[in-house]
């Protein structure tokens, strides 16, 4: 066995440069670990938007029969997108009728629901006016839609004042029980 006695100066000269020439090649498998990593997400959260868009288009014919025939709303606009004061706001879908009805339907779709979800549209209630004050006067109610909810969101959907709903067979249905009201902001 070699003691540190047994080594000359050049040789701990060479062991120093290689350990940091191991350093350096570690530092680089770090830094291709990190972007691999991050390609990864970004590519995850790609698949994420698609599934989302793909929850959002399968059910919108029988989201529109629904808030025509329900709701009694004139006017459905599928992923409608607005710009106020350079900032923009993407509502899944945004129904409204004028008259008697005179009410505005926020519709947020997820394929997974998760409890930010809830404040998510309620945010969305709220500022409406701010995106589109053309439609001010009108009652706003919201509807919470997904395929997959997570435990306990749907209660606290409808105990918040919103309409939930579910995909089921390509096909939107309410789940909010009879006799149900919801919060009009």
């Amino acid at each position: 066995m070699t003691t540190a006695a047994d080594l000359s100066w050049d040789d701990l000269k060479a062991m120093i440069a290689a350990l940091a020439e191991q350093s350096r090649e570690t530092d680089r498998q770090l830094r291709e670990l990190k972007r691999q990593i991050a390609e990864q997400g970004r590519q995850i959260g790609g698949l994420g938007d698609k599934f989302g868009y793909f929850a959002e288009g399968m059910a919108l014919r029988t989201m529109e029969k629904l808030l025509r025939r329900r709701f009694h709303m004139d006017n459905v606009a599928p992923r409608l997108r607005v710009r106020r004061d350079d900032h923009e706001r993407e509502y899944d879908v945004l129904a409204w009728a004028n008259g008697k009805v005179n009410t505005v339907v926020v519709v947020e779709v997820k394929s997974r629901v998760k409890r930010e979800a809830i404040d998510q549209l309620i945010e969305q209630l709220q500022t409406l006016f701010d995106f589109l004050p053309e439609l001010k006067g009108k009652a706003r109610i919201g509807i919470l839609a997904g395929i997959d909810w997570d435990a306990g969101v749907e209660e606290e959907a409808q105990a918040a004042g919103l309409y939930t709903a579910r995909i089921r067979d390509d096909m939107f249905e309410l789940t909010t029980p009879k006799g149900f009201k919801p919060r009009k902001w």
